[in-house]
């Protein structure tokens, strides 16, 4: 009973590290939209956000998204979303778009 509880402890305090990550630094700026996770957002400036639906797969519409954030002038984004639409094959994504820290 003992073991299950101390088991049952470390599975939820290592839990909480999935809910708020430690802040990560994001990779250099390049010349194109980079995609980063929530760990390497912290500190970076909001830009907003975007939505897409394409036709394809998933890695279309993370493409799409790619190339969104690149058409917006972001430097990263963090893609919330890709789910398939009630249409078969057709494919919805949204993200946020970060610029460079501030």
């Amino acid at each position: 009973m003992r073991l299950r509880l101390l088991l049952t402890a470390v599975l939820l305090i290592s839990g909480c590290s999935l809910i708020n990550p430690k802040p990560e630094a994001p990779p250099a700026p390049g010349a194109q939209a980079q995609e980063i996770n929530r760990a390497q957002s912290y500190g970076l400036t909001r830009l907003g956000e975007i939505s897409v639906s394409v036709i394809g797969s998933p890695d279309d519409a993370q493409r799409a998204v790619a190339a969104r954030a690149n058409q917006a002038g972001a430097t990263y984004y963090q893609i919330l979303l890709v789910d398939e639409t009630i249409r078969p094959g057709r494919w919805y994504a949204s993200a946020i778009l970060f610029g460079p820290a501030h």
